[in-house]
């Protein structure tokens, strides 16, 4: 018996760092939002006890470094589960790309395994384990928006925003990663992006719960921005050129290096990546999904 995943990404509408902990993380406040652009897990169980991972894109370690692996390995250890484990992973998500496609492959194989086995762990446990493998993990066990603080594994899900009604996200990926570690290293010479204002999330949240998503377009903000594009000042470019082509809202998502557009209604979308190709070519990955 084969079990089937979806596993989506998703964008961050909001990413205000807050200051360095004492522990090396940073404390932040993000508006999560999945989206529906998915990569797919297949899960089998094998004889013997072995944690078999293969993946389509031939550039992702399928050994014990892989989020996948060490999800399985630390559901089957908290779970007792002894039992072996063939796991394919087909890549739609783009790699060390804002995205969030590690996580959501963690997150779903967590809730993968649990629903195969028959579902041994609590959600409190799956939350737990999920936070132990990155920050952004927990966020992706549930399907909702959320607020998520603390070093970003602490989720407050929220209902979907009624200013997103009917507003497509267009996605471009540069065709290169930002390591996470190195955009957050790099926020101690932005001290404005370090130690962001409180209360921004609020703020969005707020807006994007009225109709007029217009009135919203100021309040998205990323203080990883700042570093990324002094290092890749393509990407300042590409916001640029989508805010003065009918782009309600641009922005990084994560540490990047993807770049999001928000436009009202799919054609519009349509047309938006149609002149970004126009102006830029056709190297760049894009992907056009509704919220």
């Amino acid at each position: 018996m084969t079990l089937e995943r979806k596993s989506p990404c998703k964008v961050n509408l909001l990413l205000n760092i807050l200051g360095k902990r004492s522990d090396g993380f940073h404390d932040l406040e993000t508006v999560l939002h999945p989206v529906g652009l998915c990569d797919l897990l297949e899960f089998q169980q094998q004889n013997g006890d072995d944690i078999v991972l293969t993946c389509s894109d031939p550039a992702l370690p399928t050994d014990s470094s892989n989020l996948v692996h060490r999800a399985t390995t630390k559901f089957s250890q908290t779970a007792k589960i002894s039992t072996g484990v063939r796991i394919h992973l087909e890549k739609r998500i783009p790699l060390a790309a804002g995205l969030g496609g590690g996580s959501s492959n963690a997150a779903n194989t967590l809730l993968g395994l649990n629903e195969m086995f028959g579902y041994p762990l609590k959600p409190n446990q799956l939350t737990e384990i999920a936070a132990s493998l990155g920050s952004d993990v927990p966020f992706f066990l549930q399907s909702f928006p959320a607020l998520a603080t603390g070093r970003g594994e602490l989720i407050e899900a929220l209902d979907f925003f009624p200013a997103l009604n009917n507003v497509f996200v267009l996605l471009i990926y540069p065709g290169f990663g930002i390591p996470t570690a190195w955009a957050y290293q790099q926020l101690a010479a932005f001290p404005a992006a370090l130690h962001g204002e409180s209360g921004r999330a609020q703020k969005l949240i707020s807006v994007l719960q009225t109709t007029d998503l217009q009135l919203a377009s100021s309040a998205f903000y990323n203080s990883l921005e700042a570093p990324a594009f002094r290092k890749y000042p393509l990407l300042e470019m590409f916001q640029e050129f989508l805010r003065s082509h009918g782009a309600i809202a641009t922005l990084m998502s994560g540490s990047g290096s993807t770049t999001f557009a928000l436009v009202q209604g799919e054609e519009r979308a349509e047309g938006l990546a149609a002149r970004f190709k126009e102006e830029f070519g056709n190297t760049h990955w894009l992907s056009i999904v509704p919220l």
